[in-house]
């Protein structure tokens, strides 16, 4: 029952939309601006930087605290699979609720930002690998200049950042943390798949630099 309160309780404020919130408060519907998505560069573009990072911020945090909250409420000795599985369903319900919305008929964002912040959640085990993969992030995207080649190239390096620490440091055995493993795949898959437009267009040359490329 705590298990399921919880991902409930990710869920719902995972899948508020700030992006359009504050571009509504701003009297500008973002849906109807820029590549139409309500993410943090596309607030960004649309509203200006600092809205974009405000919308940035709060979609890693809606992403980050109820994941650390499920640590507190359900990691308890001894550490089990089963235990894992159920704080790795609570910060997968937060992506899930800004990727589809309910409040916006399940229409939602591409889910970088809040994988972000729920990665960061998951201390020590999926919090440092994502840490790599932001590091490839930005490698990628200072790079590149595009925001949807350093999204993917996060993607693809959560989940290999991830094994590689479990093969690293012997307090993480798989056995134990797989779960961490399946949901660092597939938030990668998610975000991949959410950026399939993006990849056609990388593979035509036709994607944009940072300023006019699509958002997260």
């Amino acid at each position: 029952m705590t298990a399921a309160f919880l991902v409930v309780g990710a869920y719902l404020p995972g899948a508020v939309p700030f992006g359009l919130l504050i571009g509504l408060a701003r009297g500008v519907d973002i849906r109807k601006a820029g590549s139409g998505n309500i993410g943090a560069t596309n607030a960004g573009r649309v509203l200006g930087r600092k809205w974009g990072f405000l919308c940035l911020a709060l979609d890693i945090l809606k992403g980050l605290i109820p994941t650390l909250i499920a640590r507190g409420a359900l990691l308890h000795p001894p550490l089990t699979s089963e235990i894992m599985l159920q704080w790795v369903l609570v910060g997968a319900a937060t992506v899930i609720g800004h990727t589809f919305p309910v409040y916006l008929g399940f229409r939602g964002g591409k889910g970088v930002a809040t994988t972000i912040g729920a990665g960061l959640g998951f201390w020590p085990a999926l919090s440092i690998p994502m840490i790599v993969a932001l590091l490839v992030y930005g490698a990628v995207r200072y790079t590149s200049g595009v925001v949807s080649a350093g999204s993917i190239a996060l993607a693809v390096a959560l989940p290999i950042a991830f094994f590689a620490y479990c093969a690293i440091v012997p307090d993480a055995p798989l056995g134990v943390y797989w779960p961490l493993g399946a949901i660092a795949v597939a938030l990668g898959l998610l975000i991949i798949i959410r950026h399939r437009s993006n990849i056609a267009r990388l593979i035509r040359g036709e994607e944009l630099a940072v300023k006019a490329s699509e958002d997260e």
